[in-house]
């Protein structure tokens, strides 16, 4: 998906952001790494878009709802 907002990534500026289909190993990270159901989002996302959290973290807010619902279309 192209991000309304690009964010920048270690000097690269990241214009859009594809998340691939979870496996059950990501979900388990996901659980094992985040403290909260926010934070085990925000992990969940960053690792199937092979991003860092930090940068998911700095995203614009439309661009992350937009995150937020394909991953509920995966999970569903």
């Amino acid at each position: 998906m192209e991000l309304v907002c690009p964010i920048s990534v270690d000097g690269k500026e990241i214009k859009e952001v594809e998340l691939r289909r979870p496996k059950v190993k990501d979900l388990k990270i996901a659980a094992k790494i985040g403290k909260d159901a926010m934070e085990q989002e925000t992990v969940l996302i960053a690792n199937l878009a092979d991003l860092p959290t930090c940068a998911i973290e700095e995203m614009d807010l439309s661009d992350y709802t937009q995150l937020q619902e394909q991953l509920k279309s995966f999970l569903s």
